[in-house]
């Protein structure tokens, strides 16, 4: 009996896990592919802000509709009809080269995206309360690797034809695999609930605003860095390394927030990892070495990256494991949000002097500010039932 419990929670972690981990290297690649390819398409490069926008509102439209579906299916069959859907848009992009079809295409992508989301961080956070920072930090650490990895395919495969969105769908057939071959672990959804809005309203506001501010930073990072720094005569080789030390630097924050989390203030936690990020930010206005640069932007990984993660802590702590589902909906919803709005936002400043330097360092200052401000005057809040 204790053998067989001990393996249920192994493959209650290793399963979602190893599928992320495989879809995380798929959705590097081809996050920081489409904005290098719209000139090979013969797509005008103004289209690039307009599909990371596209995507981010199927992410926020997802992030309102899967609930039900999760609920009905139950986690493994979900992420495996998520992933199978968007592997159907990575298939449509390069058979209908069509601005239509792609904002189409983005706009689905981000549909399947936010049900990953929800599948994933929902079965890592229902269960014992004490192992969730733990688990999220698996999630994230697995995530943000497997999107490091992704990076090199830029490097190793690279962007021109058909090659690129081949060795894309076939990572996403391999990351459908775990949950198909391993049945047991999923979690029990024991009377689901959703949340009401009073019950949303009473969710942390730092949480919220964690989640949003991290979709504005995390949208404009995918959507538009990699252009940015083409703009600047960078090139493609050295792109796929400066993107990759975002991530790993988001990477190497994660057990130090999981370590963290619990033993101080999350608000305050999320005040010190902006001033992180103003901190790059500042030096990388005076300095442009590339040694300096791939260093400012990997403490910008470090504080873009830590937000989400803290701020779904934060939001889920007191909460019911009933509730979790409709939770993780609701952050994601904020995070969808804030990254439909970056790219947007942060294309007016690409077209000034400092650039997306400029918009990072005033997004991370206000949020600093906001979270010190609800650190200092933080009162227990509770659920309603």
């Amino acid at each position: 009996m204790t053998t067989t419990t001990t393996l249920a929670r192994r493959s209650s972690t290793f399963v979602p896990v190893a599928g992320l981990t495989i879809f995380a290297i798929a959705s590097g690649y081809l996050m920081s592919l489409i904005p290098l390819i719209t000139n090979e398409f013969k797509m005008s490069q103004d289209l690039v802000s307009w599909l990371a926008s596209s995507y981010y509102c199927g992410l926020l439209l997802g992030s309102i509709i899967v609930e039900p579906i999760v609920v009905r299916l139950g986690h493994r069959v979900s992420f495996v009809a998520f992933l199978s859907l968007l592997a159907a848009t990575v298939i449509m992009m390069p058979l209908v080269p069509s601005q239509q079809v792609w904002l189409l295409a983005r706009f689905i992508a981000g549909i399947a995206v936010a049900g990953v989301f929800v599948v994933i961080e929902s079965w890592l956070l229902i269960g014992d309360k004490k192992e969730r920072a733990k688990r999220l930090g698996f999630y994230m650490t697995s995530l943000y690797g497997g999107t490091t990895l992704g990076q090199f395919g830029i490097t190793v495969i690279g962007t021109q034809g058909f090659e690129p969105f081949i060795m894309i769908l076939a990572l996403l057939c391999v990351a459908m695999l775990p949950p198909l071959l391993c049945k047991q672990g999923q979690p029990t959804l024991e009377h689901p609930q959703s949340l009401s809005l009073q019950q949303i309203m009473q969710l942390r506001k730092p949480a919220l605003i964690g989640c949003l501010v991290s979709g504005i930073l995390m949208g404009s990072i995918y959507g538009l860095m990699p252009l940015s720094l083409q703009q600047e005569g960078i090139a493609n080789e050295q792109i796929s390394v400066l993107m990759a030390a975002i991530i790993l630097g988001g990477m190497f924050i994660q057990p130090i927030v999981s370590w963290l989390s619990i033993r101080m203030s999350k608000s305050l936690l999320m005040a010190l990892a902006c001033l992180v990020g103003v901190f790059a930010m500042g030096i990388i206005h005076f300095e442009t070495s590339f040694a300096m640069m791939m260093t400012m932007l990997a403490l910008l990984g470090m504080s873009a990256f830590a937000l989400y993660p803290i701020a779904i802590t934060l939001a889920c702590d007191e909460l019911d494991s009933a509730f979790i589902v409709a939770a993780t909906q609701v952050m994601l919803f904020s995070y969808s949000l804030g990254s439909a709005l970056g790219p947007i936002v942060a294309d007016k400043f690409m077209k000034t002097e400092d650039g997306l330097t400029a918009f990072f360092f005033v997004i991370l200052l206000a949020t600093a500010i906001y979270m010190l401000i609800a650190s200092a005057k933080r009162k227990p809040e509770v659920l309603a039932s």
